[in-house]
């Protein structure tokens, strides 16, 4: 069977888990169970510790999770009911029968983690899944002791679990592939973002987080914790120091780095100043050789044993040459680690990439940086950094090589279809010129491929198609009408090839689609959706017109459909996938998120051969309606008079045009024109503060 890279191509081969057993009641524990609580109605969770008083704890915190989602809106009410129900708290091992999938996320022992596995082997079905939590230690090392090891491996969460979407998921040689698989689907299907990785001491992503905080502890010989935060944070949103006060971290940095160094070989072995603080914090006064601390130890932790450091965001005064070095320091362990990973074949590219944004808050992925900085200056630093520490390991190519691979979107082949998954869960997949390219260039490279039928393009996840169209440079360019016509061209490259692509394109909806995400549905030859997709047009709301399309091609396709379209340019209002099937807008809709790729594939094949094309001559629609001095959304939200009237008449004078070109020139002007307003830059202004705009024209 294939090993597809959306998990949406993996057909389910049971139901899901119905009851889930989680051991240990610590940190992580009540994490994974409101994760799954939440993820999964109906969900019986059973956690099992040797303390009551733990237990109690972790099903408290739970229950504050659930009231914290209403208060947020998060949850309704009725929801967060079901996440306080059938939960049951137990000391008692033998609560895990019956469960169809054990968690372990107790203490990070080895035999301590073997011999609850042994014991939860001889409690569990045979159907069972078992899986650990660790960080660092290899599945092998966990699991080949028992009767049945396929259904057992490595899933490491990141925390928080319940909020961040990363989990690895571990391929190891004795794991049944269709449990790995039933895995990926799972998380998949519970909104996590599965990452498949080898099964090696501290897998992927620990391997990148774990030695950029054991290297931070190196660099306190010649620096304080608040100057590499300080340095860090034009990497990172968070320093290691104030990662490591907020995880209590210095313990782990220990384990999973000693761990590292037994296997891989001592340049792993973790800074002397970790232990210290852990003795600092217990109270000893003295460092790990028994020698008392040094008087300047207070620039590095306080009496309890926590990092003297600095918050995110701020800033300190710190010599250029100290900071210098920090970064050269940092960004050589980074790129030591990310091509370790690449050239032992230990993750992919892309993973890496997006892992490193989503569990670590990374400003960009590594590979990324090294583009950004140059194949000349990243070598520069991987190479000092190498000099400075011998037996880590540099780059087995040039560099330039580990550049080759799809960033933004994952490519999978069925049926002589190529499944092109926008791949920005981060940002709801919302489009930006990189993606774009990416999209172009693979519609490029097989459109005249005789191997190849058609297109499908998807969203990743299970909640949206694509929120939109990143703003990018755009906030520089208000007001000037010029610049904003050609920004408007360029974005629409991708879209524009659509129109003439000789292939069919079929856009599967697998959430919401909106603003230049939808534009770009619509700029498919076939839509199909899940039935609780939805589509719309917000861009009233922001104080602009749409800009790549959207008043012009979807009058040009459903004429017919003219007044719904209306209504969501002029009032923002949300068309769901059933009434967008009623309108024939949206050819099908699929019963359930498994079959959404096969209908979408369908259509196809349907659609070769016979692709519709656009009116590209004038259309007769029914008029747009005026618009009063206070308009508003079809919420209540008062948007602008002035936008209002630019798209108004877009709308009109496009379906006018003679052509579709004089069209989509018309659309692209008038979205300059609502970038000249005062509406434009009060909503632009109150998108990237997070506030409500205040049109008043």
């Amino acid at each position: 069977m294939p090993q597809y890279n959306n998990p949406a191509l993996i057909q389910p081969d049971r139901e899901m888990p119905r009851r889930i057993g989680i051991i240990g009641a610590g940190t992580i524990g009540p994490d994974i169970g409101y994760y799954l609580k939440s993820a999964i109605p109906g969900l019986n969770l059973v956690l099992i510790d040797i303390s009551r008083d733990a237990l109690d704890r972790a099903v408290g915190r739970i229950y504050a999770y659930a009231d914290k989602g209403v208060a947020r809106r998060k949850l309704t009410p009725e929801q967060a009911e079901g996440v306080r129900q059938n939960i049951k708290a137990s000391v008692n091992y033998d609560d895990l029968a019956g469960c169809d999938w054990v968690i372990e996320a107790a203490t990070e022992n080895i035999e301590l983690k073997k011999q609850i596995f042994s014991r939860v082997e001889d409690i569990a079905g045979r159907d069972c899944m078992i899986t650990s939590n660790t960080s660092s230690i290899p599945a092998h090392s966990l699991f080949s002791h028992l009767r049945h090891p396929g259904r057992t491996t490595v899933t490491h969460f990141f925390a928080p679990a319940f909020r961040n979407p990363v989990v690895e998921v571990i391929d190891w040689e004795q794991a049944d592939p269709g449990f790995i698989r039933r895995l990926r689907r799972l998380f998949y299907m519970t909104g996590k973002v599965p990452m498949i990785t080898r099964d090696v001491v501290c897998f992927m992503l620990d391997r990148i987080f774990d030695n950029w905080c054991n290297e931070a502890g190196f660099l306190l010989a010649g620096a304080t914790p608040a100057q590499v935060d300080h340095a860090a944070g034009s990497y990172v949103h968070a320093g290691p120091f104030f990662v490591l006060n907020m995880s209590n971290g210095n313990p782990i940095i220990i384990e999973t780095n000693s761990l590292q160094a037994e296997l891989e070989g001592d340049h792993y072995l973790p800074a002397a100043v970790f232990q210290e603080a852990i003795d600092r914090g217990q109270g000893t006064g003295r460092d790990n050789s028994g020698h008392p601390q040094s008087e300047n130890e207070g620039q590095k932790w306080d009496e309890t044993g926590k990092w003297l450091t600095i918050k995110p965001g701020e800033n300190m005064d710190a010599p250029q040459a100290v900071v210098a070095e920090i970064r050269d320091r940092l960004l050589g362990v980074l790129f030591s680690q990310t091509v370790d990973i690449l050239d032992r074949d230990i993750g992919a590219a892309s993973d890496l990439e997006l892992g490193c944004r989503l569990a670590f808050a990374f400003r960009q992925g590594p590979l990324e940086l090294m583009r950004a900085l140059g194949d000349k200056e990243s070598t520069r630093i991987l190479d000092k950094f190498c000099a400075q520490r011998p037996g880590m390991p540099g780059a087995q190519r040039p560099l330039r090589a580990y550049q080759d691979f799809h960033r933004f979107i994952l490519v999978d082949e069925l049926d002589g279809v190529k499944i092109i998954t926008l791949r920005r869960p981060e940002a709801l997949n919302a489009l930006h010129d990189e993606m774009t390219d990416e999209i172009l260039a693979l519609l490029k490279q097989y459109e005249d491929d005789p191997y190849t039928t058609g297109f499908v393009i998807t969203g990743y996840g299970v909640s949206a198609f694509s929120a939109g169209a990143d703003i990018g440079r755009f906030p520089s360019m208000l007001g000037d009408r010029k610049q904003c016509i050609e920004y408007a061209r360029v974005c629409s490259r991708l879209l524009v090839y659509l129109d003439n692509c000789s292939k069919p394109v079929v856009a599967a909806l697998n959430g919401m689609a909106l603003g230049g995400g939808l534009e770009l549905a619509v700029r498919c030859h076939g839509i199909v959706a899940v039935k609780d997709a939805w589509l719309q047009f917000p861009e009233i709301t922001l104080g602009i017109a749409p800009g790549i399309g959207g008043m012009v091609i979807p009058y040009r396709r459903w004429p017919d459909a003219a007044p719904a379209f209306h209504g969501m340019l002029l009032r923002a209002e949300k068309m769901t996938a059933t009434a967008a099937l009623g309108l024939k807008v949206i050819d099908r809709l699929a019963d359930t998120h498994e079959a959404l790729l096969p209908d979408a594939i369908r259509r196809v094949g349907e659609l070769a051969g016979k692709r519709r094309g656009l009116a590209d001559a004038p259309v007769s629609i029914a008029p747009p309606p005026a618009v009063g001095d206070e308009p508003r959304s079809f919420n209540g939200q008062r948007i602008s008079a002035a936008v209002s009237a630019v798209i108004r008449q877009a709308v009109s004078d496009a379906a006018a045009a003679a052509s579709l070109d004089e069209a989509l020139e018309l659309g692209y002007a008038a979205f300059a024109e609502s970038a000249a307003t005062a509406a434009a830059r009060e909503g632009i202004s109150a998108f990237m503060e997070k506030r409500k705009p205040e049109f008043i024209d």
